[in-house]
């Protein structure tokens, strides 16, 4: 902790992993790298050996955490179905198929919405700033703001409405087992 960080809180964000046992820290490593990185780089962000990095990743990518790519030397990278998976196991573990089936219709009432506001199927096709200067009270800040809610209220929606197929497939196959 620096001397400007109060006792007990949080670490600062440049020592987010201090702490941590080496496995946490090279997955945490891993959650924010977004492109094909070394061994060697993935440990020394995560402050570790590089033959205990690549032990951590050959596991992570064993789980699907990674993907790992072949070369020399080989790369790793975050495996973004793999997150997107469990985010859909966990909401279906967690809400009723009543509940999921509620959320999914009010993110298409949201996404009506935005689609009557925008007169446009998607948020790609809004052209925010003939919007903005088209608007009396709208700033592009605002167009922006809404493209990405807009955005974001897409893919909830298709993650709610796996979840709650999923949740209703299980819930069928308990009563007819």
């Amino acid at each position: 902790m620096s001397n400007s960080d109060p006792p007990g809180g949080p670490s600062s964000f440049e020592d987010a992993f201090r702490g941590e046992d080496v496995e946490q820290r090279v997955y945490g490593t891993v959650l924010q790298t977004r492109a094909p990185t070394t061994a060697s780089t993935i440990a020394n962000q995560s402050d570790c050996d590089p033959k205990t990095a690549r032990k951590y990743l050959g596991w992570f990518s064993n789980l699907g955490i990674v993907t790992r790519h072949e070369g020399h030397p080989a790369t790793y990278e975050r495996n973004d179905a793999y997150f997107e998976w469990r985010r859909i196991n966990e909401l279906a573990a967690e809400h009723s198929v009543e509940d999921l089936q509620q959320r999914v219709q009010d993110l298409t009432t949201r996404l009506s919405e935005y689609e009557d506001t925008y007169n446009a199927a998607t948020p790609a096709s809004v052209d925010a700033i003939a919007a903005a200067e088209k608007s009396e009270d709208r700033t592009i800040d605002d167009i922006y703001s809404d493209l990405g809610d807009w955005a974001t209220a897409r893919d909830e929606r298709k993650r709610y409405e796996r979840a709650r197929q999923q949740r209703a497939t299980s819930e069928t196959e308990q009563v007819s087992g």
